[in-house]
C-alpha cells in the first residue's frame, strides 16, 4: 500500500498545526484580554494566579465587613456624642435646682426635665442599625433597657449580653468595635453610672432635698467625664476602621496590579503574534499548493 502522506507532507501538517495554534492563542488573548485562559497556557504561573486571586477575594471581603462596621461605629459615636450633650444639660438643670432660691415648683419642673433626659438616654442605649441593637452586646436582637419613670428605680436591669465582637483588618490584625450599654451608661461604680447619677439628682429635686441634690450633682459631673471616655473609645475605633479601609484599598490595588502582571495579555504583542501567524499560515498554504503531487498514474507510466 502506498502512503498518501510522505514525510514532507507530514512535516507540513505539523508546522501548519503549530501556526494555527499560535493564531488561536493570539485571538483568544485579544478576545478575553488574558494571556492565561487555561492551565496549559502557563502551568508555572497557575499557583501564583490562584494565590493572588484568593488574597484579593479575602481583602475585598474584609473591606466589605469594615464598611458595614464603619456605619455602625459612626452611628454609635454620633449617638454617644448626643448623650454627652444630654448629660451636660442635666448638669445645667442640677445647678439651677441647687440654688437656695429654687422653689419646690421649680425643682419639680427641673426634675421633670431630668426624667425626659433619662428617657432620651435610654433611647440612645437602645439605638439600632439595620435591625441590630448597637449597644446590646452579642444579644443584638434584644433592647438593652426599658424605662418607667413612675418607679423609684425607673430603668430596668441590662437585658443584653457581653460584647465579644471584633473586626479583622486587611493586615491580619483584629480589634474590638463595640461597647455595651451597660459599660457605657450603667457602670457598677455608682459615681460613673450615668443612669443612677441623673436619677439620684432627679429624686433629690423631686423631694426638695438639698442633702441629696449636691452629692448627686457631683456624681453627674463624674459620670459625664466617664461617658466622654466611652465616646473616646468609639473615636479610636473610627480611626482604626478608616485606617484599615485605606490599607485595604491600597492592598487591593497592589494585588490587582500583581494579578494583571500574571494574567493580562499584552495586546500589542498579541496583535503582532496574530499578524505573524496569519502571514505564516498564508505562506504555508501557498507553498503547499506548489508541492509536486504523486499519483498512482505516475507509477503506471
Amino acid at each position: 500500500m502506498i502512503s498518501s502522506l510522505d514525510p514532507a507532507h507530514q512535516s507540513f501538517l505539523i508546522g501548519l498545526g503549530q501556526i494555527q495554534q499560535r493564531l488561536q492563542t493570539a485571538q483568544t488573548e485579544l478576545t478575553t484580554g488574558l494571556k492565561i485562559n487555561n492551565v496549559s497556557d502557563d502551568p508555572s504561573q497557575i499557583a501564583s494566579l490562584w494565590q493572588t486571586n484568593s488574597e484579593l477575594d479575602q481583602v475585598q471581603q474584609v473591606d466589605t465587613n469594615l464598611g458595614q462596621v464603619q456605619t455602625e461605629v459612626n452611628t454609635a459615636e454620633s449617638s454617644l456624642g448626643s448623650a454627652v450633650t444630654l448629660v451636660e444639660r442635666a448638669q445645667t438643670l442640677g445647678a439651677q435646682g441647687a440654688t437656695d432660691t429654687s422653689s419646690v415648683a421649680t425643682r419639680t419642673e427641673l426634675a421633670g426635665e431630668l426624667g425626659s433626659i433619662l428617657q432620651e438616654l435610654v433611647a440612645t442605649a437602645n439605638t439600632t442599625v439595620q435591625g441590630r441593637y448597637l449597644f446590646a452586646g452579642d444579644t443584638d436582637q434584644q433592647a438593652p433597657y426599658s424605662i418607667d419613670l413612675s418607679q423609684s428605680s425607673p430603668i430596668s436591669a441590662y437585658q443584653g449580653s457581653a460584647s465579644t465582637r471584633q473586626i479583622q483588618s486587611p493586615d491580619g490584625t483584629t480589634f474590638p468595635v463595640a461597647l455595651t450599654a451597660q459599660q457605657i451608661f450603667d457602670s457598677p461604680n455608682a459615681q460613673d453610672n450615668v443612669f443612677t447619677s441623673i436619677n439620684n439628682l432627679r429624686q433629690g429635686l423631686l423631694n426638695n432635698d438639698d442633702t441629696a441634690i449636691n452629692p448627686a450633682m457631683s456624681d453627674v459631673q463624674t459620670a459625664d467625664t466617664y461617658l466622654n471616655q466611652q465616646l473616646a473609645f468609639y473615636g479610636t475605633v473610627q480611626d482604626r476602621v478608616n485606617n484599615s479601609l485605606t490599607f485595604g484599598q491600597n492592598y487591593t490595588v497592589q494585588l490587582q496590579t500583581q494579578l494583571s502582571g500574571i494574567q493580562d495579555a499584552n495586546e500589542a504583542e498579541a496583535i503582532t503574534n496574530m499578524t505573524q501567524a496569519q502571514t505564516q499560515l498564508q505562506a504555508a498554504l501557498q507553498s503547499e499548493a506548489q508541492l509536486p503531487r504523486t499519483t498512482l498514474f505516475d507509477f503506471l507510466g
